[in-house]
């Protein structure tokens, strides 16, 4: 009976954002002196929802709508037809979401989670939190007034979880509790290195796997040892030097042994760290780079899920697993921080930007300016935070993923990557880029490179050779496409493949017309894109003239083939940038097809919802 009167709070998280928003409604809710219990929502058995008083979610949408890796067993279960509409007739909730409202399914899993809950008899506590990437202080901007209504919602169906009354709040400084994370110093002599017949390469694997099991991100076991290593032979730019826009196309082969991909695969590589700005942070801190140690939870289950590994440099383990160069520290580090400031003005000042009167000058100092974890620690030079605290709170080192540009068939034991080098100025004119592509940018080949990777299932399914498709891929959207087309080509060299349509865009032709041979090449007589084979190969520069022309003028300009190729069957794949595309893409198809359907803008919708449905059209989209 005593454990209905805690609060439960489940989390489904991708890249960690969900879990801080649960522990933060955590955190507030002890403030207030409210017994929590913390889960990962795969850690929850599904079935015991109906003996819970009060719980409150707190999920991420991933993709084009999806749910987070450790949600889809408790999705599954909830979505069984057995249940009925009182199942958790005794159950109170609250749903808050975290999405990108750039992308089409804004917050779907959210949405979708706060239905099925109501339709299975739960009572919402208050309506659900729709926390938005796109907002200028992140979801923490919904969160905050979110939280506030909460803990009233929450007194009024249970004040027995307010033992001390709603009023009552712990002041910070009584509540900063131990950090989370135990890190254990070992004497050099304890420690065993590797064989003498383990290769460097081998070595630099196990080292990544150790510390990447050690974080407390708690990567996943399958992301913590590279699939393999893949040493790069070209680095060339695709773009006219000057132009405003660096866009790479990268080749690696396989080193010792192959991964199997198809087209559409999407590769995901760990960046190296500038070694410059590692030893500065090191010293900042005052650490010893040198010293091996091993990090263990301080909580006794994790503990026991992750024994213990072989202890790890220090320098190596800030190198693998914390981001220091580039991600921007959360709101509750400048709290913790603000605990260790002994100088006074640092100290007000670190607690006003932890209070929820100081969010938007955070935000204006922090996340606006891309601050990273160095530069904020400069800062406030009278901090000293213990390690322990540093590895829970640096932001995770976490792998880039990209699209794969290339196709086993036509590139065999090789690899190919198209990357846009992320570059831009701040509101105070600081230079910034982004760590993996810049990394990747400056790469020699010559060098003997090899870079570690995983190999992941993409967004986009590898079709068929007698599978028609209507491609859009704007800019770097183009990258899976180059290798559909690559293969395709294979394949028409043996038997009849069916059409494609391709449409593509860029700002100028002289600028960044990627690929431009490639296509062209393919477009001509006998070409898997050429009108000959029934396909086509349209292409939009936005900038040649006074009037900016995107891919989807180009789709309606042509919009009878399109129609014609989707009623042979024929599959959408669209890829590129989030923002406006995507919808703009799918709004385009709509008119397409009452246009030339002759149907109602109603009935088109309804018509494109049942391709979604049938797995015939595909979005892969990146902010």
């Amino acid at each position: 009976m005593e454990e209905k009167q805690k609060l439960l709070i489940l989390y489904a998280t991708q890249t960690g954002n969900a879990m801080d928003a649960a522990e933060r409604i955590g955190r507030e809710a002890e403030r207030r002196a409210c017994p929590v219990s913390l889960l990962s929502i795969d850690q929850f058995d599904p079935s015991s929802l109906p003996d819970q008083r009060t719980v409150i979610f707190v999920v991420s949408t991933t993709g084009q709508g999806d749910t987070p890796d450790s949600m889809k067993v408790f999705w599954r279960f909830l979505l069984q037809r057995h249940l009925t509409q009182d199942w958790l007739g005794a159950v109170n909730y609250a749903v808050f979401g975290l999405g990108d409202s750039g992308y089409q399914k804004y917050n779907f899993v959210a949405k979708k989670l706060d239905k099925r809950l109501s339709d299975l008899g739960g009572r919402s506590i208050i309506d659900k939190g729709l926390g938005d990437d796109q907002h200028p202080s992140g979801y923490e901007g919904t969160l905050d007034p979110w939280m506030s209504s909460l803990w009233s919602s929450l007194y009024q169906i249970n004040p027995k979880l307010f033992p001390k009354g709603l009023d009552f709040v712990v002041p910070d400084a009584e509540l900063l509790d131990q950090p989370k994370v135990v890190v254990t110093y070992h004497a050099t002599n304890q420690v065993h290195s590797l064989s003498s017949d383990t290769s460097d390469l081998d070595s630099r694997a196990v080292q990544i796997e150790c510390a990447r099991l050690m974080s407390p991100a708690k990567f996943p076991s399958d992301k913590s040892r590279p699939h393999c290593w893949l040493r790069m032979t070209s680095n060339s730019s695709l773009t006219r030097a000057g132009c405003g826009r660096d866009v790479r196309h990268l080749e690696f082969e396989f080193h010792s042994s192959a991964v199997e991909y198809e087209v559409g695969d999407v590769l995901e590589i760990l960046p190296s760290q500038n070694p410059d700005v590692v030893d500065a942070f090191i010293r900042r801190c005052n650490l010893d780079p040198e010293a091996f140690i091993t990090v263990q939870s301080r909580d006794a289950d994790d503990a026991a899920a992750y024994p213990s590994r072989m202890p790890i440099r220090l320098k190596t383990f800030v190198e693998l697993t914390m981001d220091i160069a580039s991600a921007s520290p959360r709101r509750y580090f400048f709290e913790v921080m603000s605990h260790y400031a002994t100088a006074e003005h640092e100290k007000e000042r670190l607690k006003y930007f932890a209070s929820p009167e100081g969010r938007e000058d955070l935000y204006q100092y922090n996340q606006k300016e891309r601050r990273t974890v160095l530069e904020v620690l400069e800062d406030f030079p009278s901090v000293q935070m213990p390690f322990e605290w540093l590895v829970q709170l640096v932001p995770p080192l976490k792998t880039r993923a990209f699209s794969i540009s290339s196709s086993p068939v036509a590139h065999p034991n090789q690899v190919h990557l198209t990357v846009s080098v992320v570059s831009w100025t701040t509101t105070f004119k600081r230079k910034r880029s982004g760590l993996c592509s810049k990394w990747l940018a400056e790469l020699d080949p010559q060098q003997g490179v090899y870079v570690p990777v995983w190999f992941q299932k993409g967004l986009l399914p590898a079709p068929s050779p007698s599978l028609p498709l209507i491609l859009i891929g704007p800019g770097t959207g183009c990258a899976p496409f180059r290798g559909f087309i690559a293969e395709r080509a294979i394949q028409n060299q043996s038997n009849p493949t069916a059409p494609i349509l391709f449409f593509f865009g860029c700002r100028k032709e002289e600028d960044d017309f990627l690929y431009s041979n490639f296509w062209i090449s393919h477009s001509q007589t006998g070409g898997v894109l050429s009108k000959e084979k029934g396909g086509g190969f349209y292409v939009s520069f936005s900038r040649n003239q006074p009037q900016k022309v995107y891919v989807q003028h180009k789709m309606r300009d042509h919009s009878q083939e399109i129609w014609d190729l989707l009623g042979k069957g024929a599959s959408v794949y669209v890829a590129g940038s989030s923002t406006k595309m995507p919808s703009d893409v799918m709004a385009a198809f709509e008119e397409i097809i009452s246009k030339e359907g002759g149907v109602p803008k109603e009935a088109a919708v309804r018509w494109l919802r049942a391709l979604e449905k049938a797995g015939r059209y595909h979005v892969e989209a990146w902010s």
